[in-house]
């Protein structure tokens, strides 16, 4: 009878040994497959080509907040910039003015290669025209004059870049209609939309966040 019990009690510390060692072993993996993410914040200047009117807006100074995840190379953005005014001509002779704002729609997503450090990455912004004129004369928009729906944005990194240092991020988008523009929906319409836009991001040295 007393070897019996002294055989269970064996048992029963073998087993909470194995238990607290599957534990162990548990936690141990957890831990190394956690996210291991480092966020790096650059200064932002640049510009953009507005292909159907032939104008640039030059973009910035803002910010560009980057968390990336060293282990899978996964990397999310966060684009600030403030309102950017440009000039071009209408029908091929009326002077425009017009002040717009690229409003992030949710985060940038992309890649950073584990080698070199070359960014691939893509945005979704709405255009909003903030403030127009024509021909020197203020053209109401209202408040809600904006992109019916958003811009996809394609960037990628530029010859020079690297990660700790900045370099220009590239690429090109396609201009949606817009939309609640009041009286001047339709002629937005027929100098701003359409594809072939470009815009390069130059990102300073960054500061680790």
């Amino acid at each position: 009878m007393t070897r019996s019990r002294t055989r269970i009690r064996r048992l029963a510390v073998i087993a909470s040994a194995g238990v607290l060692a599957l534990g162990a072993m548990l936690a141990n993996s957890g831990a190394a497959s956690a996210a291991v993410t480092v966020t790096l914040n650059y200064p932002v200047t640049g510009t953009t080509h507005l292909q159907a009117p032939d104008g640039d807006l030059a973009l910035g100074p803002g910010t560009l907040s980057t968390t990336v995840d060293v282990v899978t190379g996964a990397m999310t953005a966060d684009l600030s910039l403030p309102p950017a005014t440009g000039s071009f001509t209408e029908l091929g002779f009326v002077p425009v003015k017009a002040t717009t704002e690229l409003i992030p729609v949710g985060q940038a997503t992309g890649t950073v290669a584990k080698v070199g450090g070359a960014v691939a990455a893509t945005a979704q912004v709405t255009l909003k025209i903030t403030s127009l004129t024509v021909a020197g004369l203020p053209v109401l928009v209202g408040p809600f004059c904006q992109s019916a729906y958003p811009a996809t944005i394609t960037l990628a990194s530029q010859p020079g870049w690297s990660p700790p240092v900045g370099g220009v991020l590239a690429g090109s988008y396609t201009i949606p209609p817009f939309q609640n523009c009041l009286l001047a929906t339709p002629m937005i319409n027929l100098t701003i939309p359409g594809p072939g836009n470009t815009i390069a991001l130059t990102l300073a040295k960054p500061t680790a966040g």
